[in-house]
């Protein structure tokens, strides 16, 4: 028998992993019938065993994360890696990449993207290669071989290349039309010189005004989607056993590849952790954490408990924002002055928790060390009362 939504709805409010209710409805596919009763009883059962199995109460979850992660983090290299298909697409992977999601950088170093299409695009390699082509940013740059400023004229000469021009379906009109919408912009081009255009103002411009000109009408947008400098269709194969065509890219732009009809909305990921945040939310933000640090760990043949990689998302992701974990994150959140002092710039926090006066309850891990105090944690969590009087009444009989 199968479980029904309502029980899986219940399972995943209570926080059940995905994991977890998979291995419970394969358990449960042995049994032909089970009473509605005991089917709660089992649910109530499970969502019971799987919260105490969470956590030791007094356990040190955070040391342990941290000599979990930071352990196999030492044997990491320094290499970046990428994948080839019809161009190259570079990703930074090892050590760099781990660094960039816990800082929580704004943007990474390579930021990439997996497309998937629907059908039939998903289906046709030379359907899937014309979306490509049409997610690729395109330049007025790539649509030259040459740019030069005559110093005599005072214009801007242009050398098109006729054949980027064909296979992206740009026309002369088109370029021209881009480059009228530059205020004080005068186009000439002549049917005698049809590969070059040139280009000057209205207005009186020196050399370098000039050449300012041109470096922002080289950088003009001509079609489609800013960000995506490069694309490549790879075949990849999918959850039924079949392949499939996606596209991989060079650069990131969630919100605009959402606007494309043929893009399957539910399935595009992007390693941007922070266009993720901003466009789907913090909870999705937080799955991209986790995939992310779990993808260089396993490049580079590290086990580690996935537990561990959810507690940091958690513990960065828990306010709502993305914190990284450093003395402008998660470590410049704490209040003791002597955690703070501990983790580094150690005599600046030392002598401002000393300008404002600063009172250490040393109720943490960190600050309890330093001032030799048991920590309270662990075995240090308890505490034991006992009554001497009564005792010695038991001693005496």
């Amino acid at each position: 028998m199968r479980l029904s939504k309502y029980y899986i709805n219940k399972l995943r409010k209570a926080g059940v992993s995905e994991y977890v209710i998979e291995k419970l409805q394969e358990k449960l596919a042995t049994y032909k019938n089970i009473p509605s009763d005991k089917i709660k009883r089992i649910i109530d059962k499970v969502i019971e065993r799987y919260t105490a199995a969470l956590i030791e109460p007094g356990e040190n979850i955070g040391v342990v994360t941290a000599q979990s992660v930071g352990e196999p983090g030492t044997q990491m290299t320094l290499r970046t890696f990428h994948f080839v298909g019809v161009k190259e697409l570079n990703v930074t992977l090892g050590l760099p990449r781990l660094i960039e999601i816990f800082d929580a950088r704004n943007k990474p170093s390579t930021p990439t993207m997996i497309i998937p299409l629907k059908k039939p695009y998903s289906n046709d390699k030379e359907k899937a290669m014309k979306i490509a082509i049409k997610l690729e940013e395109l330049l007025f740059q790539d649509l030259i071989t040459d740019s030069d400023v005559d110093e005599s004229t005072m214009e801007i000469i242009f050398n098109l290349d006729r054949e980027a021009m064909r296979s992206r379906e740009v026309g002369i009109k088109e370029l021209k039309s881009l480059l009228q919408k530059i205020k004080n912009v005068k186009i000439k081009y002549s049917e005698s010189e049809p590969d070059i255009i040139r280009v000057s103002s209205s207005q009186q411009l020196n050399i370098k005004q000039l050449n300012r000109l041109k470096e922002r009408i080289l950088n003009l947008k001509v079609k489609g989607i800013s960000g995506i400098r490069r694309t490549v269709v790879r075949r990849v194969a999918g959850k039924d056993g079949d392949f499939e065509w996606v596209i991989a890219t060079e650069g990131s732009n969630l919100k605009e590849i959402f606007k494309v009809p043929e893009v399957d909305k539910r399935r595009v990921y992007t390693n941007d952790i922070f266009e993720v945040y901003n466009v789907l939310g913090v909870e999705a933000a937080r799955n991209v954490i986790i995939r992310e640090a779990v993808r260089v760990l396993e490049d580079q043949g590290l086990d580690v408990n996935i537990k561990h990689i959810m507690l940091i998302a958690d513990a960065m992701t828990r306010t709502g924002k993305i914190k990284q974990i450093g003395r402008h994150g998660l470590v410049g959140d704490k209040t003791s002055p002597l955690a703070k002092a501990a983790f580094e710039i150690t005599t600046k926090h030392l002598y401002e928790a000393a300008i404002k006066g600063a009172v250490d309850e040393l109720k943490g891990v960190a600050e309890n060390i330093i001032v030799g105090q048991p920590i309270k944690t662990g075995t240090g969590k308890v505490k034991m009362y006992v009554d001497i009087m009564k005792y010695l009444q038991y001693l005496t009989g």
